[in-house]
């Protein structure tokens, strides 16, 4: 997808369900998550305690941070429990041909 912002992470097959994984992109910390059908893409940094995000539990469309069990909304980034109280970014995904990119350029989405 040269031109169009979004950056080749890596084929959709290594991705497992619930599992997340850690990625760099462009020098980002991503953490890519397959749940319900669907990839997100999430900034892999806890708001609260700096701890990556794809050491943590997965239960819907929610990560949960394994240091103090704060959960995020992997649509919205948005915190749902403390003690975290600032949303993490998450970033636009696009699946083609087998392959998951990302645009880390784009404006994180941190809004419901």
């Amino acid at each position: 997808m040269p031109g169009s912002g979004y950056t080749y992470v890596c084929k959709l097959d290594v991705l497992k369900e619930g599992a997340p994984r850690r990625f760099e992109v462009e020098s980002v910390p991503v953490s890519l998550v397959l749940t319900e059908e669907q990839v997100f893409a999430i900034h892999d940094v806890c708001s609260h305690s700096a701890v990556s995000l794809s050491e943590g539990e997965v239960d819907g469309c929610t990560v949960e941070c394994w240091l103090h069990a704060s959960r995020f909304d992997l649509r919205t980034g948005h915190p749902l429990d403390p003690p975290a109280t600032r949303p993490v970014p998450v970033y636009p995904v696009r699946i083609e041909d087998g392959s998951v990119y990302v645009c880390v350029r784009a404006t994180p989405r941190t809004e419901p």
